[in-house]
């Protein structure tokens, strides 16, 4: 059983063991440690945790809160989320700190050239970003009609979505008619 830390950050780690804890981070082991290392927590750090790794691989389908309820419902959903972490392994030669498996915003990693990961199969997203890969690009039209969105929803979701958290540059191209284009610049 993984065992987890919490740092000032609020960036949860999973260990495969208790002592690669790195000194100064909190651990725990089972949701009622964590309730009790939490207990003295004011209600917004909870939410400060969830929204620390929500939509953030391999939590894109969480989304983030304003409030909890309480401070149990609390506990009982981040403990449930971060039982998808995988426990960082310890390196057999070297004695040195162990890599982490961090929940954080930086742990979105660009799969190659064509775009970031986190998108499933089927998904709204993936068909944008299909219909961006292309070397056209693609028109609101072409979105709208592949999505069933509405014109400021697919601008707002090309701006916030892809390129604020997906980190892509996305070009705006006004073709000979009118239209504006929007393509996944390749760098």
């Amino acid at each position: 059983m993984p065992t987890f830390s919490i740092d000032t950050e609020n960036n949860i780690t999973a260990f495969a063991a208790a002592e690669q804890i790195p000194a100064g981070q909190d651990g725990f082991a089972s949701e009622k440690e964590f309730a009790k290392l939490s207990s003295g927590w004011p209600i917004t750090r909870f939410v400060e945790v969830w929204n620390g790794f929500a939509g953030v691989v391999p939590f894109d389908t969480l989304k983030p809160v304003r409030k909890f309820t309480d401070r149990k419902t609390a506990i009982a959903r981040i403990w449930r989320a971060i039982q998808t972490l995988t426990p960082a392994v310890a390196p057999q030669a070297a004695p040195a700190a162990p890599k982490k498996a961090k929940a954080t915003r930086q742990s979105k990693a660009k799969d190659d050239a064509t775009g970031p990961k986190g998108a499933r199969e089927g998904s709204k997203k993936a068909i944008v970003l299909e219909l961006l890969r292309r070397p056209e690009g693609a028109s609101l039209k072409n979105i709208a009609d592949a999505t069933q969105w509405q014109a400021h929803s697919i601008r707002g979701f090309i701006s916030g979505a892809l390129g604020k958290k997906m980190g892509l540059t996305i070009e705006s191209i006004k073709t000979e008619s009118g239209d504006r284009v929007y393509r996944i610049q390749v760098q």
